[in-house]
């Protein structure tokens, strides 16, 4: 059933992200966990996540057990980062214009970015300023290094004094006695020729650069005059013609106009929100920056496209509300959940179990039996948890048949007290201390569509509900105020008491008819106890559901 993956060996090497809901409680977070340790045991690059930060029943889970926090996944939005676009393709300005057109042609692009030493963004030049830089009657012109000149011209190093060459270009390709009587060179020249005299004449004149061209050997006298007066001096197997035409490819990267005003995009940014932009710039390149504003390549408006999505499993939930931010964006590969349908759809068939069990871990547990995967202690531990947490130890009335058999067993291979660590755990995390009252009521919140509406349901497990109710009255203006600015029908916070199995409930205005009707109390108010009242999904949800007339 699931060596689909494997086909092709393409999804073992790419990174697949298993991750929760939003606001993760205890089984979501370990869910990620447990179900990307089968699927790396079946060969799935997997790597659990989670997209918020982790609430304290479940800290204390993980550090019980020694199990690192998942990494954080801001969203699943396919980013520049994951386009095939031109890495490493830069130049600096002391490179040549030959340096620019290898690395352009090499690549496949007609731009490139300029940097400097650090890598940050000077410019950008194309193949279209470098014809135009070459067409120009400024040929004369040279302004490069020796490394730089040697490279282009094929040369050989005779003598080397300076890095930078810089000067007027003078070519002469055989003896010419009105040369030698109207030429005046001097340190501001570079000069091109294969003759003896003018060989001569040149180290005599202590010019800054001295090409010889076709392999023509130096007089020994000539170069001990060279060596005398620091002239450069490389030799070519080129003519002087073809030299003096490749001469010019030879200058720095500098010497040629380029744009320096330059719309950038991050590797970060949302692919998305590239598109936007190139369709506003109407540009074809864009230069990509890292974290650092570091050049790290460019990107073609033509690498765009969409193959490269993130690929994603789902556990715990099964709803674009409650799922990662760009979830339409990635490709999901499985879902495996407990809770009812949610509003999901995808492009491709995918792996979905839905089992109407009490924890999305019930479900993990059997899909290790199916494929005959050892669990180790530590991700025995963890299931556990998530099971423990989601049934609040086996007493919520979403508990079935499977989740007392998968705790024993689980219990055994962790050996431990279930019921004592259970009880430790949920008191760790039942505690609001140091927390605001938007951190409390999204501890654990979700919304529901409901026919044309949208409510908000929160809930906090406790073994002290009057840590809220004391302060029943700021809570309600807050339910109301987030509900109109939500643009929430309306918002109810449930406080379950884990020791006397039921739930305080505080709402926003709008809710009280409705939970009246849900919960059959006609005199329901602020803070009032409903006995028997633990489970959002079997409990609180359909009753509401049914009072607002979804069937």
């Amino acid at each position: 059933m699931y060596n689909c993956y494997n086909s092709g060996g393409v999804i073992l090497k790419e990174k697949v992200y298993v991750f929760g809901h939003r606001n993760p409680d205890t089984d979501a977070v370990t869910a990620a966990i447990t179900l990307a340790y089968l699927r790396k045991q079946l060969g799935m690059n997997a790597i659990p996540a989670v997209l918020s930060g982790i609430n304290l029943e479940t800290r204390y889970a993980l550090n019980y057990f020694k199990v690192k926090e998942p990494i954080f996944l801001n969203d699943v939005r396919l980013k520049v980062k994951d386009l095939n676009y031109t890495k490493k393709c830069s130049v600096i300005p002391l490179e040549s214009i030959n340096d620019a057109y290898l690395k352009m042609t090499e690549a496949g692009v007609s731009k490139i970015p300029v940097v400097d030493n650090n890598k940050k963004l000077l410019g950008i030049v194309s193949m279209k300023d470098i014809a135009r830089e070459q067409f120009s009657l400024n040929i004369e012109n040279v302004c490069s290094t020796y490394n730089n000149i040697i490279k282009v011209i094929d040369g050989v190093e005779l003598l080397k004094y300076d890095d930078g060459i810089k000067g007027k270009l003078v070519v002469a390709g055989y003896h010419s006695a009105r040369f030698l009587n109207t030429v005046k060179l001097n340190n501001s020249n570079i000069m091109i020729t294969s003759s003896d005299d003018l060989i001569e004449y040149a180290v005599k004149s202590g010019v800054k650069l001295l090409i010889i061209t076709g392999n023509h050997k130096i007089n020994g006298d000539y170069l001990k005059l060279a060596k005398k007066n620091k002239v450069n001096i490389i030799s070519t197997v080129y003519s002087t013609l073809i030299t003096s035409r490749k001469i010019n490819l030879a200058n720095n990267i500098e010497t040629i106009d380029y744009i320096k005003d330059i719309v950038c995009v991050s590797e970060y940014d949302n692919v998305s929100d590239f598109v936007r932009v190139a369709n506003k710039t109407r540009y074809s390149y864009y230069p990509v920056l890292n974290v650092k504003d570091e050049c790290i390549g460019i990107l073609r408006v033509s690498d765009v496209n969409y193959e490269n999505k993130k690929k994603v499993i789902l556990v715990d939930h099964n709803s674009f509300d409650q799922s990662a931010v760009g979830i339409e964006e990635a490709d999901i590969l499985e879902i495996v959940d407990h809770h009812n349908l949610g509003s999901l759809v995808t492009n491709m068939p995918v792996n979905f179990r839905n089992v109407p069990v009490g924890s999305s871990n019930t479900i993990i547990y059997i899909m290790y039996q199916e494929n005959q995967i050892e669990i180790p202690r530590k991700i025995a531990g963890l299931m556990l948890s998530g099971i423990l947490s989601d049934t609040l130890i086996l007493t919520s009335p979403t508990t079935t048949s499977y989740d007392k058999k998968v705790v024993k067993n689980l219990a055994k291979i962790v050996g431990i007290d279930y019921k004592q660590y259970g009880l430790n755990m949920l008191k760790a995390g039942s505690s609001i201390k140091g927390k605001t009252k938007e951190e409390v009521l999204y501890t654990d919140y979700k919304n529901y569509p409901v026919l044309d509406k949208r409510i908000g349901l929160g809930q906090i497990f406790t073994t002290n509900p009057l840590e809220v109710l004391n302060d029943k009255d700021s809570y309600v203006d807050l339910l109301n105020r987030i509900s109109d600015g939500n643009d929430n029908y309306f918002i109810a916070l449930f406080i379950t008491d884990i020791l006397n199995s039921g739930s305080y409930v505080l709402y926003s205005d709008r809710a009280r008819d409705i939970l009246r009707g849900a919960f059959k109390n006609s005199e329901l108010g602020q803070g009032d106890f409903l006995k028997g009242i633990v489970s959002r999904k079997k409990q609180i949800l359909p009753s509401i559901l049914f009072e607002m007339g979804e069937e």
